[in-house]
């Protein structure tokens, strides 16, 4: 028996990203028909935040009332339950069972798979608060789906449900993409993390430093998004400012450990996009000797940071 064209939804783990596909799948339509986590009182919460379904006492009762599982816990979880599940051989070709990481292999869920069951990977690009407001703001955002064609499609129509866009990866390459992704999300909050470090020397607070920088990087991300990436570029490298790159080089190798080498190694990414620019800076070459000659000298004085 096929997949539901209406399927039933359940949830494994009842943290920040069930709360959200949740409660945005129920508004879409989609009955939500039974949670279950480790914690009971999560599992209450969830349910009655979404209003429907019940607060199953285990996650088996999940996977009997639910024809499409979402396992939503800790990566080092993933196997350990897909191995306790289990699948009645007469319907399992009609249910699912669903990891939400970036990083962790389907493969994990060969257990489900070898009774029958159909596997896949439904991973939102986006980093959930917990608050009420995720359930607005994944609107627009993207999610990597990983599965066979049926159970594609339908993980595809829950993606567009709650007004995502479905995106596909080839197999295997789940690592490759969630690492990648960290430089728009966490590396992105580090980037933001050493501004605020080197702005505490002037006397700027992190408060203050954030109230002037996130509207800068606010603007950044919409001039990228209309624009893309090359032409979003600004400061001294989209000018060919070789005297300004230069002294600021200078400058962070003064103030020792890695500050130097970040910022380096960051302007060489700088100098990769203004390169594919129309006409790029008459200067880049130039520029571009200059990172490359602070690179050999603050890369040997490079220390880890010593663990507290």
């Amino acid at each position: 028996m096929p997949l539901s064209s209406a399927p039933r939804i359940g949830f494994i783990g009842a943290g920040r990203l069930a709360r959200c596909l949740a409660t945005g799948f129920a508004r879409a339509g989609y009955p939500v028909t039974a949670v279950a986590s480790r914690s009971p009182q999560s599992t209450r919460d969830l349910v009655q935040q979404v209003g429907q379904g019940n607060a199953a006492d285990d996650p088996q009762q999940v996977i009997d009332a639910a024809d499409i599982v979402f396992l939503t816990v800790p990566d080092d979880s993933i196997g350990t339950m897909a191995n306790t599940l289990r699948f009645d051989a007469a319907n399992a070709h009609s249910k699912a069972l669903v990891h939400c990481s970036g990083a962790s292999p389907v493969e994990l869920l060969a257990p489900a798979r070898a009774q029958g069951a159909l596997t896949g990977g439904f991973h939102p690009l986006y980093l959930f608060s917990g608050s009420p407001a995720d359930i607005e703001r994944i609107a627009g955002c993207s999610v990597t789906i990983e599965a066979d064609s049926e159970l594609a499609g339908a993980l595809s129509a829950l993606a567009r449900a709650i007004s995502c866009h479905p995106l596909t990866i080839p197999h295997g390459t789940r690592m490759l993409y969630h690492g990648a992704a960290h430089y728009a999300a966490s590396f992105a909050l580090c980037a933001l993390s050493e501004c605020v470090e080197l702005w505490r020397t002037l006397g700027f607070s992190e408060d203050e430093s954030l109230r002037a920088l996130l509207p800068m990087l606010a603007g950044t991300i919409e001039t990228a998004r209309d624009k893309g990436l090359a032409n979003a570029l600004a400061g001294p490298v989209s000018r060919g400012d070789t005297g300004v790159v230069e002294k600021q080089l200078a400058l962070f190798e003064t103030m020792g450990g890695d500050h130097a080498t970040l910022y380096a190694l960051l302007t060489r990414r700088a100098v990769a996009l203004a390169r594919q620019r129309t006409k790029p800076p008459a200067s880049i070459d130039a520029i571009d000797a200059a990172v490359e000659a602070s690179l050999e000298r603050s890369l040997p004085q490079v220390q880890a940071p010593r663990k507290p």
